[in-house]
């Protein structure tokens, strides 16, 4: 079975009209998945339903909505809304963002996540399957149900980087979204799975492997290292220290290191050879025929799924060339 093929945006991307027709390419293209990771824009429930109406059979999903962002009520809501817009197209993916964003702009504290994802996936699936939601904390009050037709089978897809939230998945999870992961510690990622699987009684599922990954393709190979540079550096540099912690976590602190020193005192999108493996490791770039190696790559080491996350403020011609790059990997 051929590895499923997505497409994304990065969250500096804000025009409107680009975010929707991406999907309406896709669908038409044959690409399988379309999602939208939420940010510090647009609320992209919404625009997923304005995709879903100008769509047909392209796999709609929330890649990601922070757990601090919403109640579980409202999730629920807005998971079952999209499912029946869709014709069950829709999956919900979930996942800590960062605390920038939980703090900075959700004016919530950003807390250990795996305890509110735990009881946030609880809550959302029994209010999926029609029942009343389990109140954790208001236990007192009379808890409800969503007026709505049931969607017991939407499925629930957690992004993760620490081992404990990894396993998490494992245990509660259809899917797991790595997203700045390596794809050489892809087979670890499983192993935490299955721990977890054990864990919430169902050893012989352990979850799927749906890798969100950052493209660049270009006609030339310099122009494209350049393009994966930036976004290793972007994410490293500007994002707060989720990103580099996880990384140097994962064994990779002397490059982290080299990234950080090379973008300092000012960002500059570089990424010096001595951290040239970030690049191999966390990105598809290159020409087409080198991008679709690279991404052969995620499918080898076990991703049942990779949505690609394009550059923001691409030229038609730019997105062109990136949607027309995989196209051959779409009918294999």
């Amino acid at each position: 079975m051929r590895t499923r093929i997505g497409l994304s945006v990065m969250p500096l991307e804000t025009r409107r009209d680009v975010l929707v027709g991406l999907a309406v390419d896709g669908d038409r293209l044959g690409y399988d998945v379309f999602a939208l990771p939420e940010t510090w824009a647009y609320d992209v429930t919404v625009l997923l339903a304005e995709a879903a109406v100008r769509t047909s059979r392209i796999t709609l999903g929330s890649g990601i909505l922070g757990i601090w962002n919403r109640s579980a009520a409202t999730m629920a809501m807005a998971a079952a809304t999209l499912h029946a817009i869709s014709d069950g197209r829709f999956v919900l993916g979930l996942g800590a963002s960062t605390p920038q964003l939980a703090e900075g702009l959700h004016d919530t504290p950003f807390e250990p996540p795996v305890p509110r994802t735990r009881r946030l996936v609880s809550q959302i699936r029994a209010l999926l399957r029609g029942e009343r939601i389990p109140l954790a904390v208001t236990p007192g009050a009379r808890a409800l149900r969503l007026n709505v037709p049931p969607a017991p089978e939407l499925p629930i897809h957690l992004a993760a980087l620490g081992d404990t939230a990894v396993r998490l998945v494992g245990e509660i999870g259809d899917a797991w979204i790595p997203f700045l992961y390596p794809w050489s510690r892809l087979e670890a990622g499983v192993t935490l799975m299955r721990e977890g699987a054990v864990r919430g009684g169902h050893p012989e599922r352990v979850p799927a492997i749906a890798a969100s990954v950052p493209v660049v393709v270009e006609e030339s190979a310099e122009a494209a290292r350049a393009g994966a540079a930036w976004f290793v550096s972007f994410y490293v540099t500007t994002m707060g220290t989720v990103y580099r912690d996880a990384l140097t976590r994962l064994g990779y602190g002397k490059e982290v290191d080299a990234v950080i020193a090379a973008n300092a005192p000012k960002f500059a999108g570089a990424v010096p050879p001595e951290a040239e493996e970030l690049l191999e490791q966390l990105i598809v770039y290159g020409t087409p025929a080198e991008a679709r190696r690279r991404l052969g790559r995620w499918g080898a080491a076990g991703a049942s799924c990779v949505t690609l996350l394009l550059r923001p403020n691409l030229t038609p011609e730019a997105r062109a060339l990136t949607l027309d790059a995989f196209r051959p990997m779409l009918v294999s």
